[in-house]
């Protein structure tokens, strides 16, 4: 099959972009201040940000990973996917009012008034680069499926994909970039509920499919994705949706707390509903392409689009895959500016667009360090073993500080510093060949969480509050818990 791309392909992927950056210029002249620029004025109806909400929780990352996942294993990628959504009901239960209470200027700020300004300020600096690697990771996914699998240039797609978010996020702040998931929202439901209709025709529809698959496709779990990395998973996925800037962004701009709650019940049900309808190509492609390579597994999705659509539909999938690594990275820069802008001191719409062109133009140059250096470890490894080392020291003082009182002042910093350190020293040790399994999730990741609790604890009783300190912090919590 021909694996250039059509001029009709190319006119729908210029149209995409040209309507993102369109929403950009159209909200450049609401935002008139840096509260609506990052959305501390609080006015963002449930649904909107629960699409966004939504959109932000994946990416192109997980076409490529998960797909490939899903050629290789069957049903095993949504049961992962399936993780996030319990993950969300406890956030809608226990976390939304907390947010919406205890964040105000950025989604690290309260981090001040629970534990110490030294800890918000190491937690920004400390937190940052995870979250322009993850940023990265995903602008590389968006060169893998689109560069790679369909022949669009892979130079080109993470400039252009970069520059724009940049662009409409750089103009119109939290507005422009809600109203672009959204849109790209409908974009995705374009191409992932049309997409399986076709495959279903190649496999001899529903039953054909499963009469052809190979034994245990449907199973659960498969290799070493076991119950026991489930739960693990699960830990970390929960971590994720709880704290990832972007996403406690979306709790605290809604309009109510009532909303807060009306937008994790609006997620919960997209990520219960969206996994088998997008994995379904992947694994039908077990059937009708068996016998790709494990090393361009990552690349099934694409190469699934490029067997079964017609011209100009593979456009539609370029741009759907643009807007799942669009939507993410967006929210991401606006939620990383905001805090570099707090943390900062920085006040105006000038340092808030200033912040983002800095975050953007970050995740851009190392998405490129990553291209070069990424070598024949797959993706989701990867991201895997980069979230084991920085997502638990990170994620679990920013929860304990919201839900747990008897934590000192002092003790989150020692959490954070002391957590990373042991993280760190277990991916260090990792190296060696003997010790490499180490730098799996299932490891590193519950042996980073014991040891941030560890210091926490250790934080609480070497570093004790003192009488008025532990008054500030109970006035604190009980504006988060009154009725």
């Amino acid at each position: 099959m021909d694996k250039s791309l059509a001029l009709a392909d190319y006119a729908v992927i210029a149209a995409f972009f040209a309507v993102m950056i369109g929403v950009g210029v159209f909200y450049s002249r609401r935002s008139r201040s840096s509260d609506q620029f990052f959305g501390n004025d609080k006015t963002v109806p449930w649904w909107l940000s629960g699409v966004s909400f939504y959109m932000n929780s994946f990416s192109a990352l997980a076409f490529v990973m998960y797909s490939a996942l899903a050629y290789k294993f069957g049903w095993v990628p949504v049961t992962v996917s399936w993780l996030s959504v319990p993950a969300v009901l406890l956030g809608a239960w226990f976390l939304a009012v907390r947010w919406r209470r205890a964040a105000k200027g950025s989604p690290i700020d309260y981090i001040a008034e629970r534990y110490t300004p030294g800890m918000c300020r190491t937690l920004a600096i400390l937190g940052l680069p995870m979250q322009l690697l993850d940023n990265a990771l995903k602008l590389l996914a968006i060169g893998t499926i689109v560069g790679v699998g369909m022949g669009f240039p892979l130079f080109w797609s993470i400039c252009i994909s970069g520059v724009i978010i940049v662009l409409y996020t750089f103009l119109g702040g939290l507005k422009a970039t809600l109203t672009c998931d959204f849109i790209q929202f409908l974009v995705i439901l374009a191409v992932v509920f049309t997409l399986p209709f076709m495959c279903l025709g190649r496999v001899g529809g529903l039953s054909g499919f499963i009469d052809k698959a190979p034994p245990g496709f449907f199973d659960f779990t498969a290799g070493k994705y076991t119950w026991v990395y489930m739960l693990v998973f699960f830990c970390c996925v929960g971590s994720t949706l709880s704290t990832n800037w972007s996403l406690v962004q979306r709790y605290y701009s809604t309009k109510s707390e009532k909303d807060a709650k009306k937008m994790a019940y609006l997620v919960a049900a997209l990520l219960f509903l969206g996994p088998p309808i997008f994995f379904f190509p992947a694994m039908a492609a077990r059937v009708f392409l068996p016998g790709i390579p494990e090393e361009q597994m990552n690349g099934v999705y694409a190469l699934v689009c490029r067997e079964v659509l017609p011209v100009g539909m593979i456009g539609m999938v370029i741009a759907a895959m643009f807007s799942a690594t669009m939507s993410s990275l967006a929210g991401n820069f606006n939620a990383a500016a905001a805090v570099l802008t707090n943390e900062l001191r920085l006040k105006g719409m000038v340092w808030a667009r200033v912040m983002t062109i800095l975050v953007g133009g970050a995740v851009i140059a190392l998405t490129f360090v990553m291209q070069y250096a990424q070598g024949a470890d797959d993706l989701f490894n990867v991201s895997n073993k980069v979230f084991g080392v920085f997502l638990p020291p990170i994620a679990i003082p920013m929860l304990c500080g919201i839900f747990v009182r008897r934590f000192s002042k002092r003790s989150g910093l020692m959490g954070l510093v002391g957590g990373i350190a042991v993280g760190l020293a277990i991916f260090i040790v990792g190296a060696k060949p003997e010790l490499a399994d180490l730098r799996e999730m299932v490891w590193i990741f519950p042996m980073t969480a014991v040891a941030t609790v560890v210091f926490l604890v250790l934080g609480t009783l070497f570093f004790p509050d003192a009488a008025d300190e532990r008054k500030e912090i109970e006035k604190w919590m009980d504006t988060l818990t009154s009725r």
